[in-house]
């Protein structure tokens, strides 16, 4: 006795349909392309005006400090109220690139020494003090401090300055980000074209 298995008759083969153009679904665009803020020389124009106005704020704050300058760790200049100081005019450049070297003597000085990182070089001269501040590895305070007194109040006043450097720094950083935050969200969003399309009524191909 056979037994032969039923087999279904196959479908008939569906043919692909191609839908319409309509009902296709774009991705979704990422959102508004907005630019960054441009101007860079501008922001440092304005940030070189502060820091300046805030030295000569801090020189006439702080009593027996007679002037200011802020260098890069390498010796350039940044910012400085040197005017006016007894016995000639200081040559700012030429003070920067020496606040770097006695910053770098300084540092092989008390390495050598076994006392830590400098915070501080302290010179005395005949006419008045002398002294270099490392401030947050990326600056260098340097301040002028008047004759006839002596090394401890020039000290507590050369302190009580860079205090209040540090504070206009941050002042300074905070204005800078909350600038930059209201000119990257004011920018006018753009129009991505790519994300424009013509659509056309597709065809749909039915059997």
């Amino acid at each position: 006795m056979q037994t032969t298995a039923a087999t279904d008759a196959p479908d008939s083969a569906v043919l692909p349909t191609r839908r319409s153009a309509s009902a296709r679904r774009d991705p979704a665009p990422a959102g508004p392309t907005v630019t960054p803020p441009s101007g860079d020389a501008e922001a440092g124009t304005l940030a070189e005006a502060a820091m300046t106005a805030a030295l000569g704020k801090i020189r006439g704050r702080v009593e027996r400090v007679t002037g200011l300058l802020v260098a890069t760790p390498d010796g350039l200049v940044l910012y400085s109220d040197t005017r006016g100081i007894e016995e000639g005019s200081v040559e700012d450049h030429s003070v920067a690139a020496m606040a770097a070297a006695a910053i770098g003597l300084a540092t092989q000085f008390t390495g050598q020494a076994k006392v830590g990182a400098p915070r501080a070089a302290m010179f005395e001269g005949v006419s008045g003090y002398v002294g270099v501040f490392p401030v947050e590895g990326s600056f260098l305070l340097v301040v002028f401090g008047e004759p006839d007194i002596t090394m401890g109040l020039f000290t507590v006043a050369a302190r009580q300055a860079l205090s209040l450097f540090q504070q206009a720094i941050l002042r300074l950083r905070v204005h800078t980000v909350r600038a930059v935050r209201r000119a990257y969200f004011e920018q006018p969003a753009s129009t991505d074209a790519g994300h424009v399309q013509d659509h056309s009524p597709g065809l749909v191909r039915e059997e």
